[in-house]
């Protein structure tokens, strides 16, 4: 079977091909870097020819509301063409948990609009709700951060490792479309506030938290269970410490 994977060189990306190419699957590591941009239309004819599924793991180079929206707009729209053209027969988006909850986000509203493309295009489709990454609590500590102290939510966080989240996202690439939304998560659940606190203290960060209920989360104040998924969701096997043992973080902080 021939799958592309668009953002095949990302974090999660690069996992996943190398997960489906390990399993014997023909597997194209789409990125503008190898002449296929989804934004512009560029090579996704050629791209995609005898095709039969595409994992779309691609995301916007700007958070800007506007931006983001156009980013994810023009990019679907143009992988629906091609993909029809082309005879796919099932497309996957990774998408985010809560997407549906938080329009104060411009980014959710942007993902909510991919989704909703994919839906439209008649193509058969899987989309997969992700928590957020563990690998990704350095950047929302600096998003909170001011002058010397992180000010974040209290709401609740479900995070799932990286790992987890190529394994279940080449799981469902190669069974059937669900046309529907499917969710994935971390094993646990933590208020985000508390959870960045533990993490910072783990890697030699002396900054100091502040659990703040009405703290923005990429523009939108969460509720308690905003992020965390609905029941049935597939849980990932590493929970927060196993990650952070074997992530990058874990050697910065043994040489701090």
């Amino acid at each position: 079977m021939k799958i592309v994977v668009i953002g095949g060189t990302g974090l999660i990306g690069s996992k996943v091909v190398d997960r489906l190419r390990k399993k014997g699957h023909q597997v194209l590591a789409a990125a503008p870097s190898s002449g296929v941009n989804t934004l512009t239309g560029e090579g996704l004819d050629e791209a995609l020819r005898e095709t039969d599924v595409v994992v779309d793991l691609a995301n916007s180079p700007s958070f800007e509301d506007q931006a983001v929206m156009d980013f994810f707009q023009a990019s679907g729209r143009n992988l629906a063409a091609a993909e029809k053209r082309r005879g796919v027969k099932h497309h996957l988006i990774l998408s985010i948990v809560g997407s549906d909850r938080l329009a104060a986000s411009g980014y959710m509203r942007a993902k909510v609009a991919q989704e909703t493309l994919a839906r439209a295009s008649g193509i058969p489709y899987t989309i997969v709700h992700s928590t957020q990454f563990f690998e990704f609590l350095n950047r929302i500590a600096k998003e909170g951060a001011d002058e010397g102290e992180t000010r974040l939510s209290t709401g609740l966080i479900q995070p799932i490792a990286s790992e987890d989240v190529a394994d279940a996202v080449a799981d469902h690439a190669l069974g059937a479309p669900v046309n529907g939304v499917v969710e994935i998560a971390g094993p646990d659940k933590f208020p985000l506030a508390d959870l960045v606190q533990r993490f910072l203290a783990m890697v030699g960060d002396t900054r100091k938290v502040v659990a703040d209920p009405t703290a923005p989360y990429f523009g939108a104040v969460l509720e308690a269970d905003s992020l965390v998924p609905r029941e049935g969701a597939r849980l990932g096997r590493l929970d927060f410490q196993a990650w952070f043992e074997q992530s990058e973080f874990s050697r910065r902080g043994a040489a701090a």
